[in-house]
C-alpha cells in the first residue's frame, strides 16, 4: 500500500495520531497496524469516512456490559464521522458461531432472530446513534447465493486452514462431532466484508479467525483488504469467566439503576483498570488518570467503584438516576439503612412458615439448599436482624421485611 501519511499536512498528521491513539486505547491487537494508519490517512486526504464493520448473531436478547466493550469503540469511530456497518446475522445466526463451542450450536428460527435483533437495536441505542448506523441483514446477499456460488466460495479456503481453529481442533481430538455447515460460518462472515467493502472489522479476541477471513476473501475477490481490530474479552463479576448471563456474572445494561450500581461494587479490585479502559465513555486522559491513581493508592478501589457504578448508571439511565443510585447505595449499604422503596408482596401462604421455604417461595433464592447456604453465610435478615438458624420458623405479619444479600428486599403484607 502506498505511503499516504507523507502526503498529509501537519494538521492532518496530528489528527491521524489523535484518532489512532483513541482507537488503539484498550485494544488487544490491530492487524496490521500500519495498514490501519494508512486507511485513516486516506480518509483524511479524501475526506471520506471509513466503513467500520461489526457483525452480530442475535443469539440472545439481553445486552450486558461485556457486549458494550465493542460498542464503546464503535462510538469513538462514529463521533469522528466514520460509518458504522452493523450486520445482523439473520442468515449466519441460523447456523450459530462455532467459536469456543464444544458441540454443534442450536440453530435459531426466523422468529427468534427477529425478536432478538429488535431488542438489540433498542439496547444499542443507549450507546450508539442508531440513526447514523448502516443496518444490514446478511440474508439479503447470502440467501441469494446459488449452489455454484457456494462451491466457488468454499474453493477460496483450504480444509487445513479451517482446522487451524482451536475449537475445531479440540473437538476432533476429543472425537466430538463437527457438522459440515459449521465450516461455512467463517466463510459467510468473511463474505459480508466482501459485499460491504468494509475498511475495518471489530471483534473480540475469540473472533480472531472469523474476522481475518474477511481480509482473506476480500483479497480473493480483488477488493482492498480490511484491517482488523481485536478487543479483549471482559471478565465478569466472578473475575474468572467471560461476562455472560448464563454464568450469572454479568451487569445488564437494562437492569434497574440500584441493581446496576450494586453489582458494580462487587467487581474484583484487580479488574477495575480493565473495566475503566473497556466499558466506560471516559476520555483516554481520564482513563489513564483513574488507573494511575489506583496504581499509586491515591484512589481507593471502593471509591473508584462508586465512581464507576455512577458512570454506568449515567450511561444507560441518565444523570438523575445515577445520583439517586449513588445516594441509595450510600444510605443502604454504607449506613445500613433500608431503601426508600421496597417491593411489596402479598403473602397468601401459611402464617407460620420455615424461613428456608419463605425465601424460595418469594423467589429470593432458587432452592432450599441455596437458602440454607445464604443463612449460614450471614446473608439473610428479617426486619433488620440477621438470621442464623436454618430451621427457624417465623410468623408472617404485616410489613415483615425480608432481606437477602445487600440488594434484595421484600416487604410482606397479609
Amino acid at each position: 500500500m502506498k505511503d499516504l501519511i507523507q502526503l498529509l499536512s501537519a494538521d492532518q498528521k496530528s489528527e491521524l495520531e489523535r484518532q489512532y491513539a483513541l482507537y488503539a486505547n484498550g485494544v488487544q491487537e490491530i492487524i496490521p497496524a500500519d495498514e490501519f494508519k494508512q486507511k485513516i490517512a486516506k480518509s483524511l486526504l479524501k475526506n471520506k469516512p471509513l466503513k467500520v464493520k461489526l457483525g452480530l448473531d442475535p443469539s440472545a436478547p439481553d445486552v450486558h456490559i461485556g457486549h458494550t466493550v465493542v460498542l464503546q469503540k464503535l462510538k469513538q469511530f462514529q463521533q469522528n464521522g466514520h460509518i458504522i456497518q452493523l450486520i445482523i446475522g439473520d442468515f449466519t445466526g441460523k447456523i450459530g458461531d462455532p467459536t469456543g463451542k464444544s458441540a454443534v450450536r442450536k440453530q435459531l428460527t426466523d422468529e427468534e432472530v427477529k425478536h432478538n435483533a429488535k431488542t438489540y437495536f433498542e439496547q444499542f441505542g443507549k450507546v450508539l446513534d442508531m440513526e447514523k448506523v448502516e443496518l444490514h441483514y446478511n440474508a439479503d446477499w447470502l440467501s441469494k447465493l446459488n449452489f455454484e456460488d457456494v462451491i466457488q466460495l468454499a474453493g477460496k479456503i483450504t480444509v487445513a486452514r479451517l482446522l487451524e481453529r482451536n475449537d475445531f481442533t479440540e473437538r476432533i481430538s476429543t472425537s466430538k462431532a463437527i457438522s459440515l455447515h459449521e465450516f461455512f460460518y467463517p466463510l459467510m462472515q468473511g463474505y459480508d466484508s466482501v459485499v460491504l467493502e468494509s475498511d475495518l472489522e471489530l471483534g473480540g479476541t475469540d473472533q480472531h479467525f472469523n474476522v481475518l477471513m474477511g481480509r482473506h476473501l476480500q483479497e480473493h475477490y480483488k477488493k482492498e483488504k480490511q484491517a482488523v481490530m481485536l478487543l479483549p474479552l471482559l471478565e465478569g463479576l466472578d473475575g474468572v469467566e467471560k461476562m455472560s448471563k448464563s454464568k450469572g456474572n454479568y451487569i445488564g445494561i437494562n437492569e434497574e439503576p440500584n441493581e446496576m450500581f450494586g453489582k458494580t461494587m462487587s467487581i474484583p479490585d484487580e479488574l477495575m483498570p480493565k473495566y475503566i479502559d473497556l466499558a466506560t465513555d471516559y476520555t483516554v486522559d481520564e482513563k489513564n488518570k483513574l488507573k494511575e491513581d489506583l496504581k499509586e493508592g491515591t484512589l481507593h478501589p471502593r471509591d473508584a467503584k462508586i465512581q464507576l457504578g455512577k458512570t454506568f448508571v449515567r450511561m444507560f439511565h441518565g444523570k438523575e438516576a445515577a445520583e439517586k443510585a449513588e445516594q441509595h447505595f450510600l444510605r443502604v449499604f454504607q449506613k445500613g439503612a433500608l431503601p426508600e422503596e421496597i417491593p411489596e408482596v402479598k403473602w397468601n401462604g401459611d402464617r407460620n412458615v420455615a424461613v428456608v421455604e419463605l425465601l424460595v417461595a418469594l423467589q429470593l433464592l432458587s432452592s432450599k439448599s441455596e437458602a440454607r447456604k445464604m443463612i449460614q453465610n450471614g446473608g439473610v435478615k428479617l426486619n433488620g436482624k440477621k438470621v442464623s438458624d436454618i430451621k427457624l420458623e417465623i410468623e408472617i405479619k404485616d410489613d415483615t421485611i425480608v432481606q437477602v444479600g445487600k440488594r434484595k428486599f421484600v416487604k410482606l403484607t397479609v
